[in-house]
């Protein structure tokens, strides 16, 4: 019986052996795949990193007041925008902060944190943050002077691009559009604005 049990013994210690050298080996294959995962773990706590360093480097003594300064601003009245007439509203010029998004403004001073002068989206205020948003771009590269038509966007950048709008419908008040140039700006009726206003409520 005791022998039986030894046999068994070592029989179970062979196979664990065994195993442990198949673990070996595979661990050796997927060490470079583990290497490359951490790789890329680095990258993005070193990205998310410096959007936070960005974003606190911004912040100064005077930030704490955006905020309430917004809260103190009527609700904006329906209306379109042209590309130069939207720069103006950049939180710096004008404590209201818009910026368009496929097309549609929307009213984001409530989150000056965010997209403020101050903010880590800062550079979006007073412009067309679709190509920006689409392509996870924060650079001057992302933003252009005359109106962008997004036609070079893959089907890909364009879905962002759609997500991201309704990302902004849902927190933000929609102002108008954004005219293409010769559009002309529509006229909005106090009833308009005020049904528009209701059902983002």
């Amino acid at each position: 019986m005791a022998a039986g049990g030894e046999g068994r013994s070592g029989t179970e210690g062979s196979g664990g052996g065994g195993g442990g050298g198949g673990e070996g080996g595979a661990g050796g294959g997927s060490s470079g795949a583990m290497l490359l995962n951490v790789g890329l773990l680095a990258l993005a706590l070193l990205a998310a990193y410096r959007l936070y360093a960005r974003w606190a480097r911004r912040s100064g003594p005077g930030a704490g007041g955006q905020p309430s300064q917004a809260a103190a601003l009527p609700r904006m009245k329906r209306r379109d925008f042209s590309l130069q007439q939207l720069r103006h509203f950049d939180g710096a010029r004008d404590p209201r902060i818009l910026l368009a998004v496929n097309g549609k403004v929307f009213d984001v001073t409530k989150g000056s944190k965010f997209y403020g002068p101050e903010g880590p989206y800062g550079i979006f205020a007073g412009r067309d943050a679709s190509r920006g948003l689409a392509t996870f771009c924060l650079d001057k590269d992302a933003l252009r002077d005359e109106y962008d038509d997004l036609s070079d966007l893959n089907a890909v950048q364009m879905e962002s691009v759609r997500e991201w709008e309704m990302q902004f419908k849902e927190k933000y008040d929609y102002v108008g559009r954004l005219l293409k140039p010769g559009e002309e700006p529509s006229e909005y009726t106090d009833e308009e604005d005020t049904k528009d206003h209701t059902k983002q409520e």
